[in-house]
């Protein structure tokens, strides 16, 4: 069952990526050549025979005209996958990325068939926790690398400061702030840097780092470079003020997060210790656990449902309320 269930979900998929291939436009504009540039570089190997360098460029077109079927679609549905691979820095495409959580959904669900002794109702379970996978280590690299980025904003800022004293234009002292700094803000002032040499106005250029990485503090940056050029002033002033600020709130926010990790280790352990429990009798005494998901008419509601899947559900509902309720009480904001 969860084979024809794998199945047809990959024949809908291969559906509509010939739909999408067959009325999307084939043509390549100017836009999509320069994205190369304002969405970061693409690798390209070296030293290639002809028929491997075929190969690619057959791949690199597929992989192009899928990305240019989704994007001319107008879905917010695939710009909301672009914006989340943006900010997790994946070098995926959104074809890619789609085909990941495909894969990744049929693996988890085949695993979950397998040991839970063929389960249909663990098999779809696992299809829908497999697809959303991809989602949740997207959303993790997006905010390590927020975080990584607001650690670095003060001394970047530092650096820009003394950049500007020192006689530096903005784009040299950003040239500057690309050079000295690591990544990820040092890729950052890169793509700024980059977009600003293809013409691209410098608010735009940074309202597009915004973009890639919300950060409230570079939200005041770009805020005060606006209000910069457009009325003037002292810019290396109003960025130092800005970085004694950032400063003390990355200070606040360490001593919080050194404050609240005994709470947010308790909630991990809380909610991660009844299911670690469940797998661990599952396999050391399998019959035990069975008994939660047995058919016997005796343990059956109206005939229809057994039990153990309702006390199952309602324990899982409870795990995932408290897990949750605990986050929110040690998430303090700053």
């Amino acid at each position: 069952m969860v084979f024809l269930i794998g199945g047809g979900l990959l024949f809908f998929i291969l559906i509509g990526v010939g739909v999408a291939l067959l009325a999307g436009d084939r043509s390549v504009n100017v836009d999509q050549r320069l994205d190369q540039f304002t969405g970061g570089a693409e690798w390209e190997p070296e030293f290639l025979d002809a028929e491997a360098e075929a190969k690619m460029v057959k791949s690199n077109e597929l992989a192009d005209r899928l990305d240019t079927a989704f994007d001319t679609r107008g879905f917010s549905f695939f710009e909301r996958i672009r914006t989340r691979i943006a900010r997790g820095d994946l070098k995926l495409r959104v074809s890619e990325y789609l085909l990941l959580v495909f894969l990744m959904a049929i693996l988890v669900s085949l695993v979950a068939w397998y040991m839970f002794d063929q389960s249909l109702l663990f098999g779809v379970v696992g299809l829908f926790v497999g697809g959303l996978i991809p989602s949740f280590y997207a959303s993790y690299a997006a905010k390590k690398r927020i975080r990584t980025f607001n650690d670095q904003l003060s001394d970047t800022l530092n650096l820009w400061v003394n950049a500007l004293r020192s006689g530096y234009s903005v784009l040299q002292s950003m040239e500057a702030i690309a050079t000295e700094m690591p990544p990820p803000i040092s890729q950052e002032f890169e793509r700024v840097i980059q977009e600003v040499r293809l013409g691209i106005d410098t608010e735009n250029a940074l309202d597009s780092v915004l973009r890639r990485v919300p950060s409230e503090d570079f939200d005041l940056v770009v805020t005060a470079v606006k209000v910069q050029r457009e009325v003037g002033g002292n810019l290396s002033e109003i960025l130092e003020t800005i970085s004694f600020t950032i400063r003390e709130r990355v200070r606040i926010k360490g001593e919080i997060r050194t404050l609240t990790a005994q709470g947010r280790a308790s909630g991990w352990i809380v909610t991660m210790l009844p299911i670690g429990l469940g797998l661990f009798l599952n396999y050391s005494n399998p019959e035990y656990i069975g008994e939660l998901f047995s058919r016997d008419p005796a343990t059956m509601i109206a005939n229809l449902v057994p039990c153990g899947w309702i006390m199952v559900g309602v324990a899982g509902t409870m795990i995932a309320v408290g897990g949750f309720a605990i986050q929110k009480i040690v998430d303090i904001e700053v």
